[in-house]
């Protein structure tokens, strides 16, 4: 089985299943951490190349490999509806033309996302191939109130498991199942991250906030994806 981290340029979860012994590769755009071992346009890959049949990264990968998405969320998370209502604290000044004219610009971004997001599912689900998607779980979140599809678990709370943040997160198990392994591993505590406003040289803010602990990554590939023998 080989791993292919879609949207990962940190390197975590990627990292974290080589140690376990398996292939692992991160594709992005981006390479801020030097970890992405495919830098590419993952949205013309899939538009262009998985969902109709040109060739693409997804002519590589075999049935028993595992698709891990951490598709972009900022257009389907719960502060985009005070934007669309113009009641942003950024927007407080704002005529309402400029409100209109930002709110369909939003409109074009989220549509796109929403089908680029549901066009990998088709990929999959096409090709036969295992993913996991991943996604916030923050409400009131457009992919948990309008998709066809539902979460197949929710972590509530990411520090439970080790990570930097609490976090609410949805994963969606495409051709796969849930595991519900048992991990004895004890959780080293980790210090809940502060996001500080970003000085010369550092990453952004967003970046900050995605940021995930290798102990998470770990805990969540043993728990939940790997099949005990």
């Amino acid at each position: 089985m080989k791993v292919h981290c879609l949207f990962e340029q940190s390197g975590t979860f990627k990292n974290e299943f080589r140690k376990l012994g398996i292939n692992a590769y991160d594709y992005d755009i981006q390479n801020e951490f030097n970890q992405t071992d495919y830098v590419i346009d993952l949205f013309k890959e899939i538009r262009g190349g998985g969902y109709h049949n040109e060739p693409s990264i997804f002519d590589g990968i075999k049935k028993d490999d595992l698709i891990i998405a951490f598709f972009p969320c900022t257009r389907f998370e719960a502060k985009v509806p005070l934007w669309f209502r113009g009641q942003a604290q950024q927007q407080k000044n704002w005529d309402v033309i400029k409100k209109l004219e930002y709110s369909m610009k939003l409109h074009d971004e989220l549509h796109e996302l929403y089908e680029l997001i549901s066009m990998l599912v088709v990929v999959a689900e096409k090709r036969g191939l295992q993913m996991i998607i991943e996604n916030p779980y923050t409400q009131p979140h457009y992919l948990t109130s309008y998709w066809c599809i539902k979460p197949s678990m929710i972590d509530r709370n990411r520090r439970m498991d080790g990570d930097y943040f609490e976090k609410p997160t949805q994963y969606w198990f495409i051709n796969c199942e849930v595991q519900n392994n048992l991990d004895f591993e004890p959780i080293e505590f980790v210090p809940k991250k502060v996001i500080s406003k970003v000085k010369k040289g550092e990453y952004s803010v967003q970046t900050q906030r995605s940021m995930i602990h290798p102990q998470y990554a770990r805990r969540f590939i043993k728990q939940y994806v790997l099949k005990e023998e």
